[in-house]
């Protein structure tokens, strides 16, 4: 397993961590789902690291080591986009290929959004489009309600829960959100239901990289019609279909190889964006 390193910056006077496996011009930056951390990337970026690949998983903020304030307003997905973009400015990366799970899909496209010479390609997995936004609310407004209403319990169920050692990244990614600061998980949570899901569809069809969807049957959360929309919006995306969300955490081989492959293809092509 590649070495990692973990380490911050400050961006907007907000300190956001990450961590870098393996070295070389060839970056990948990989960001979590929501209410997790750096850490759901355990595998993959040792294994891409292994390949030749430079990764970077980076904890947005309110997850992880990165700042985590209690405004809600502090949280947005425009903002996590630009986030992204400042880690490549502090680690003077020129461009990367941007990729996330879920969360981390819709601060890639915001990413290319906002700045889109910056990104040399977009892996996106779970991306949480106008098809999943009534299912997600269905599961995270509740929730927010539910932390609300029992912040006490949530406190004491977090501090019993840090005490707990951590073991192997999948059993960890099952208690992680308990281990959380509740106080900045209600801000995350208000912040990024009441605010933008992702970049409307015009900005999305815009965006000329070479995009890898993978998408997930039978997740009312992440609709595979929502992946199916993102490979069809985008002009140089292609659509993976994994078993199930578990695939890629229990048996990830196929899919690890599916990622392998296409960012040989990426790299060994010339940017369909050029660097600023």
């Amino acid at each position: 397993m590649a070495l990692s390193t973990i380490e911050s910056f400050t961006h907007a006077g907000r300190t956001i961590s990450y961590a870098v496996h393996g070295v070389g011009p060839r970056v990948v930056v990989l960001t979590h789902g929501l209410l997790m951390d750096h850490r759901m990337y355990t595998h993959l970026a040792a294994e891409l690291a292994a390949r030749g690949h430079r990764v970077v998983t980076v904890d947005m903020l309110g997850h992880g080591g990165s700042a985590q304030p209690h405004d809600m307003t502090a949280y947005s997905m425009t903002q996590y986009g630009r986030d992204v973009i400042a880690l490549l400015d502090h680690l003077g990366i020129e461009q990367a290929v941007i990729g996330g799970t879920s969360l981390g899909a819709n601060v890639a496209l915001e990413a290319a959004v906002h700045a889109p010479h910056r990104v040399r390609a977009m892996v996106l997995e779970m991306p949480v489009l106008e098809n999943g936004i009534v299912a997600a609310a269905a599961v995270f407004v509740p929730l927010a309600l539910a932390i609300r209403i029992s912040k006490g319990g949530m406190r004491a169920l977090s501090w019993l829960t840090r005490k707990i050692p951590r073991t192997h990244f999948l059993v960890d990614l099952l208690i992680d959100f308990v281990r959380r600061d509740p106080e900045a998980s209600l801000a995350v949570l208000d912040g990024l239901t009441f605010g933008r899901i992702a970049p409307p569809r015009a900005e999305r069809a815009r965006l000329p990289h070479p995009t890898l969807v993978i998408g997930h049957a039978a997740d009312p959360i992440h609709p595979f019609s929502d992946a199916e929309m993102t490979a069809a919006e985008l002009p140089g995306a292609r659509l993976v279909t994994a078993e199930s969300i578990y695939e890629w955490r229990i048996r990830p081989g196929r899919l690890d190889d599916e990622l392998a492959a296409f960012l040989d293809e990426v790299w060994a092509t010339p940017s369909a964006v050029a660097a600023g």
